[in-house]
């Protein structure tokens, strides 16, 4: 390490987890999550000190407890780069590198690549890393994506598939970037004063800040990573991993037992035709309303949520059997509760698809949200579950409806005779 340049490696260790509260204490093989990190960083040789930075104190004691060091910050920070802020005003350094407290798998190695090439040249504000992905990953919009300069800076980050492949020969492939940063100290005593850029607001990524106001961050490559631990399943996965057993994942449809779904848009293709005495026409997919029964039938409710209300869409309902639903309605948010509660199952059962912002209050109710393939991109972003391979009326619903069974271990239904001769007695399309 350069004997004129300190490097601090931060982690920040929130306990609120809005889908697994008190992450960080999250026991790994007898020892909690950010114990595993917090080992991990001190294999690193350009580190001279590490901290976790935190929130709550039932994380201070437990780093405490294995001799690390530790900061109680405060609770109000909007971003883990916001409490790298405060650290800094207690820790000094001339790079701090931000090391996120849910990556137990994250590879010293990749990091110390990452301070060598902070410390090799002072002309980078920030550094990051990124590593190939395929085109089928590149769609996830939870999966954010880097385009980088000639020299290696990064010239955009996107929850969109970016560069867009109009020549696919010429294509430079996609990048995802890996959430572990690099900074200057100058650039994290400027942070807090920089305005929140219409960019970043967009996106919903912090470092856009950082691009519109000039600064230069650096992506240096690595290989793929292992996966972070964001929900109960990538606790899970991680636990065997690191146990180095087999692991198979438990999709979280498996615990799915209600979905609520649009109807213009997603049970059509969103068009309304109305005849010369004013009556309302939409066309429906029969594959649509055969998913519904399979799904009826194998015990999974679906109920219907629509902003409009007509005699068309009553009758359709009505040939599907469908008993849950809600017609002519503006705030889903309350309907989906209402329906859950009618249901008797909880939001963390419960699944919804939509396809325009009328559908983001039913997202925000819902234990999971998926969006058409035809959606509008700010609508896809706020999809949870993600973003399904068909358009509105082109059969999403049967596609979600299948992959549902498929994780209820109920595939034979629809794959097989013998499966689907003892339900279809109750089906129809």
């Amino acid at each position: 390490m350069s004997e004129s340049q300190r490097v601090v490696l931060v982690i920040p260790a929130r306990y609120g987890s809005s889908r697994l509260p008190g992450k960080p204490l999250a026991d790994l093989l007898g020892k909690p999550m950010v114990q595993w990190v917090y080992e991990k960083a001190q294999q690193v040789p350009s580190a001279s000190q590490v901290v976790v930075a935190t929130d709550d104190g039932r994380i201070v004691e437990a780093v405490r407890r294995f001799g690390g060091n530790v900061i109680l910050t405060s609770s109000d920070h909007p971003s883990g780069t916001d409490r790298l802020v405060e650290v800094m005003e207690q820790v000094d350094a001339d790079v701090y590198i931000n090391l996120q407290g849910d990556e137990p798998l994250v590879r010293p190695d990749d990091v110390e690549r990452l301070a060598q090439g902070m410390l090799a040249d002072s002309a980078t504000d920030v550094g990051t890393l990124y590593h190939a992905i395929e085109p089928e990953e590149a769609q996830n919009p939870n999966a954010v994506k880097v385009v980088l300069g000639h020299q290696g800076n990064a010239l955009y980050f996107s929850r969109s598939p970016i560069p867009y492949p109009r020549e696919l020969e010429h294509h430079p492939g996609y990048f995802k970037h890996v959430g572990v940063y690099a900074y200057r100290k100058g650039v994290l005593k400027a942070y807090s004063s920089l305005p929140a850029s219409s960019l970043e607001k967009t996106e919903q990524l912090e470092q856009l800040r950082l691009l519109s106001a000039g600064m230069r961050i650096r992506g240096f490559e690595v290989e793929p990573t292992g996966p972070g631990v964001d929900t109960p399943e990538c606790l899970q996965k991680v636990r065997a991993i690191l146990a180095g057993e087999s692991y198979v994942l438990v999709s979280p449809l498996a615990r799915i037992k209600l979905l609520i779904t649009d109807v213009d848009g997603v049970l059509t293709d969103g068009g309304i035709y109305y005849d010369a005495t004013g009556e309302c026409m939409k066309r429906f997919h029969v594959r649509d309303g055969l998913g519904i029964r399979l799904l009826e039938e194998s015990g999974i409710r679906v109920a219907v949520l629509s902003g409009r209300d007509s005699a068309t869409l009553r009758k359709r309902v009505a040939d599907l059997g469908i008993t849950l639903c809600a017609f002519g309605v503006k705030d889903k948010e309350t309907a989906c509760y209402r329906l859950m509660e009618e249901a008797g199952f909880t939001a963390e059962q419960t699944a919804c698809i939509g396809d325009d912002s009328i559908d983001l209050p039913a997202f925000s109710a819902c234990g999971l949200s998926y969006a058409v393939a035809d959606a509008p991109i700010y609508v896809k972003q706020q999809a949870s579950g993600g973003v399904l391979t068909l358009a509105g009326g082109q059969g999403a619903l049967r596609e979600l409806a299948d992959a549902i069974l498929v994780a209820h271990g109920k595939a034979d239904v629809f794959n097989s005779a013998v499966g689907f001769n003892a339900v279809a007695g109750g089906v129809t399309q």
